[in-house]
């Protein structure tokens, strides 16, 4: 019997971000409960569901399921709009219902092809030089009838490149660099606005602006790749119209009826920048009664455009994922000088995004110009890092007041700007900081994880992780945001894949990013390729690599862990078999072949600034170790999506597997080949040993060695994650709280204590006196080391998801280190779940929100094992929903631990640390 009833938000609809324009005729319905109620466990719930007749269906069931629970009723057809609410039902002495949630309405877009009655047009954008395409203009002017009552009126639009689109001069919903980065050859993703508003009787124009985007711009390092998927910048729309006196829809679509004109934007380059000439601009191009015309140009300069071809194979789609959008601005927090005399602005955080000028007034054909960094380097912009990216932008003036300005169809990542042609000392118009911010960019992804504890370095160590994220997370998850690269590389977000699930709801982007894995891999002869879409094509052919290429099983596993949503691992499973069946390139043994090429624990801090994949540890045993693991869980999904005889297929080779990878690197004693940390932390996280014993010795061993390190991070991409685990899960949690507030380099507080803002792509992407590190592969804000941050929630604050979708969940905090309190809250399907702990004077105070229907499994710091392998040995206590506090004796023994030094004594300094 429950002490209280829950409140029940709006239904969500899949994965999708808010249901409009949704491409699924019979999208699953969730529900998560926004208040407390003690034990509340649901038994049935009611759903209602209003269509286009405006009936209302009713519908009882029977069960707990409260996240993607079927459609009840028949598809929804194209264009058509339903709503919905549900309450749920709790069985007991007597049965107790919710109120009835708000109403959430979802609507599908165009689900058949025969839908479109649009043509692709071409924009037929001109080269600089067999360079950079020059943006473009296409309108489009039509008439709606006079007293005509405009009941419904929607865009569908997408195109080969990037676009902004307007109606009567006002802009087409807030999407960013739409419509995203796809295969494109294979997927491409349309939108749908809601334009009604827009509209008007009489004369209406319709315009869109296009530029290259990913498209056709420049990709990869170096000299790069233009015109990757095509150079022929296209658009595909489709404007419909419903009146409410008919059944009549008046359409628009794109055709050869639509005209072109060159943009007043000269080029516009991911890498590069944009150029936007003022002289070029006419600022009602896109109002009705406008000519388009600019200065330099005859009365009619409009051409007609000719119908492009549209990409043989591809499929438009309706994506779940969030549209990239301006999240937010930043202002300046200091205009300065450098040495040099040049015009610098510190905006206080490395981030991603463009800047937006306010006002600027500068003489006819007067140049002012916008270069991005990420650091300053002897007081000057540090543009190496950037290799052949200019990451520059230019305005050319006028002569008149630009206002509200900013580039349109390119991002930079920076922290630092140096402004030339423009600076406070001018005269007429002198730069300050309210005529200049930055408009932050990225996919308008929902919060939510969040964490915090007493040691404020940690919590800029979270933080930091945050905000490489949220950079990084650009319509796909990049490496990094800033130099000749930004691209979608596997294995940074395969580590990364569990934290950034946590932080933000990641399932719809990284879901539809996976579609795009699989269409790619079908290409590359199953071998998924190491960045996804992939453009290197030729560069990287038939060169599978562990860890990377893994991401076809591991980000499934990590969103279904999530969100628990089977049809995520049905979907991907094809991708799965075929990159362990004929992808991946084995030896006689089973295991991977010997001699081929491996990244292994790339960036291990002993490797060469020049020599990345130089790790310590051997590269075919961390990719055996990779392939052990994926088997097992492969033959998990099997059993999870229906599939019992592959199950035992799976089953019976990760036997196999894991009995030869015991054999090949593994001694009785349990001492691992390669003898470093990041070997052991594979092993242990893995599961890979055959017996307590093994596990009990590898632990001990690998505590000596990082004993050994002086607690400085011995690990690269590999084992960063996994190597505090290792440690925690072995009984040694003082050792990873230790590794965690290290500050010498190379550890998680080195930067932070260099100042910065996000994480970086080497440990020492800064040296201690200021300069850059030498590589020419440096960059200041890539997520993957951040990846520890997933330690924090887990342990430190103790939750995950013990179950998928967090039904049931594991709380087992882990205090210790300096901490005397941490806390993490997270918004999972069902409601909100929180983590707080108080440590001090020897009693640990632990304080718990589970959210309704949901159980979870709670194991306080005074039960938990102190013996390596053992933790099924602890005791725990199952709890429902509801708020708790408990409380247990407990000692921080032997805080802090020390270091071991083989040598000298007195040579390092960090001996007694």
């Amino acid at each position: 019997m429950s002490s209280g009833v829950p409140t029940i938000a709006a239904p969500t609809f899949e994965q999708h971000h808010d249901g409009f324009g949704i491409g699924n005729a019979c999208p699953r319905l969730s529900w998560r409960f926004t208040s407390i109620a003690k034990d509340w466990k649901q038994s049935g719930y009611d759903l209602e569901v209003r269509r286009k007749d405006g009936k209302t269906e009713s519908y009882h069931v029977e069960g707990s399921q409260s996240v993607l629970a079927p459609w009840p009723s028949q598809p929804l057809e194209s264009r058509e709009q339903a709503s919905v609410r549900v309450r749920s039902f709790q069985d007991g002495s007597e049965v107790i219902a919710t109120e009835w949630s708000d109403w959430a309405v979802v609507e599908a877009g165009l689900l058949n092809k025969e839908d479109w009655t649009a043509e692709i047009i071409s924009a037929a954008a001109t080269a600089h030089d067999d360079g950079p395409l020059r943006p473009v203009r296409l309108r489009k002017t039509f008439t709606i009838p006079p007293k005509r009552d405009i009941q419904k009126s929607r865009l569908y639009i997408t195109c080969l490149g990037i676009y902004e689109a307007y109606i009567n001069g006002v802009r087409v919903g807030d999407h960013v660099m739409a419509p995203g980065w796809t295969s494109y050859h294979h997927r491409l993703n349309y939108q749908t606005f809601d334009v009604a508003p827009l509209l008007r009787e009489g004369e209406n124009v319709i315009s869109v602006e296009i530029a290259e985007g990913w498209y056709a711009t420049r990709l990869l390092w170096k000299e790069g790749r233009r015109y990757t998927y095509g150079k022929d910048l296209a658009l595909l729309s489709q404007l419909e119209i419903s009146f409410g006196d008919d059944d009549k829809i008046m359409t628009i679509p794109s055709d050869t009826t639509w005209k072109r004109h060159d943009s007043a934007i000269l080029r516009s380059e991911l890498y590069d920048g944009e150029v936007y000439d003022m002289r070029e601009e006419t600022e009602d191009w896109h109002s009705p009664g406008s000519t388009g015309a600019t200065q330099n140009d005859a009365v009619d300069s409009w051409t007609n455009v000719t119908f492009a071809t549209f990409p043989q194979k591809t499929q438009l789609v309706a994506s779940d994922a969030p549209p990239v959008r301006v999240i937010e601005e930043v202002a300046p927090v200091n205009i300065f000088k450098s040495p040099a005399g040049k015009t610098l602005i510190d905006f206080g955080q490395n981030l991603v995004g463009r800047v937006h000028v306010t006002s600027l007034k500068k003489p006819a054909g007067h140049k002012v110009t916008f270069q991005h960094a990420e650091v300053l380097e002897n007081g000057e912009l540090g543009i190496r890092p950037l290799r052949c990216a200019k990451a520059l932008n230019t305005v050319i003036s006028s002569g008149a007041e630009l206002k509200d300005w900013y580039p349109h169809f390119t991002f930079q990542g920076f922290r630092y700007m140096q402004v030339d042609g423009w600076s406070p000392e001018d005269e007429s118009d002198p730069l300050t900081e309210d005529k200049i911010k930055v408009q932050l960019l990225h996919t308008d992804l929902k919060r939510t994880g969040w964490f915090s504890c007493s040691n404020e370095k940690v919590n800029k160590l979270h933080n930091n992780a945050l905000w490489s994220m949220r950079g990084n997370f650009l319509s796909i998850p990049t490496d990094c945001p800033q130099r000749d690269e930004r691209l979608g590389w596997t294995g940074d977000i395969q580590v990364f894949g569990p934290s950034a699930g946590f932080l933000y709801n990641t399932t719809g982007m990284l879901g539809n990013w996976l579609e795009d894995l699989s269409v790619d891999q079908e290409d590359a002869n199953s071998i998924p390729p190491v960045i996804i879409p992939n453009v290197l094509k030729d560069d990287w052919k038939d060169t599978p690599q562990a860890a990377w290429c893994d991401v076809t099983v591991l980000l499934p596993w990590t969103l279904y862990k999530s969100s628990q949503d089977a049809e995520i691992l049905r979907r991907q499973y094809p991708s799965m078999v075929s990159w362990l069946k004929k992808g991946l390139p084995r030896g006689s043994d089973g295991l991977w072949e010997s001699n081929h090429w491996k990244l292994g624990d790339w960036l291990d801090p002993a490797a060469p600034p020049e020599a990345p994949d130089r790790c310590l540890t051997d590269a075919t045993l961390v990719a055996d170790a990779y392939l052990v693991y994926v088997t097992g869980i492969v033959s998990e999904i099997c059993t999870i999506i229906g599939l019992a005889d592959d199950h035992k297929m799976w089953a019976a080779d990760y036997a196999k597997v894991k009995e030869t990878f015991q054999r090949k690197y593994i001694t009785p004693s349990g001492l691992v080949m390669s003898d470093t940390q990041t070997a052991y932390a594979l092993a242990l996280v893995f599961s890979l040993y055959e017996n307590k014993s093994q596990v009990s010795y590898a632990a001990q061993r690998l505590a000596r060695l990082v004993k050994i390190a002086a607690f400085r991070v011995s690990c690269g991409f590999v084992g960063t994650p996994l190597i505090t685990h290792a440690l925690s899960r072995t009984a040694n949690p003082d050792l990873a709280y230790r590794m965690l507030l290290e500050e010498g380099c190379p550890s998680w507080l080195y930067p932070v204590s260099m100042g910065a803002t996000t994480m970086w792509e080497r440990w020492d992407s800064m040296l201690p006196d200021g300069t850059i590190n030498p590589g020419s592969m440096t960059s200041f804000n890539h997520y993957a080391l951040g990846s520890v941050v997933n330690w924090l929630h887990e342990v430190v604050a103790g939750i995950s998801p013990l179950e998928p979708g967090w039904k049931k969940i594991l709380v087992r905090p882990v205090p210790g280190g300096d901490l005397t309190t941490a806390e993490a809250k997270f918004e999972s399907p069902y409601g909100e779940v929180k983590s707080s702990w108080v440590a001090k004077s020897g009693v640990f105070m632990l304080s718990l929100v589970i959210p309704p229907n949901s159980t979870a499994w709670v194991v306080m710091p005074d039960k938990q094992s102190t013996d390596a392998g053992s933790v099924e040995e602890e005791k725990g206590f199952e709890i429902g929903s509801g708020k708790h506090d408990f409380m247990c004796k407990w000692e921080n023994v032997g805080w802090p631990p020390k270091a071991l030094y083989v040598g000298w004594p007195g040579l390092n300094p960090d001996s007694a640390a």
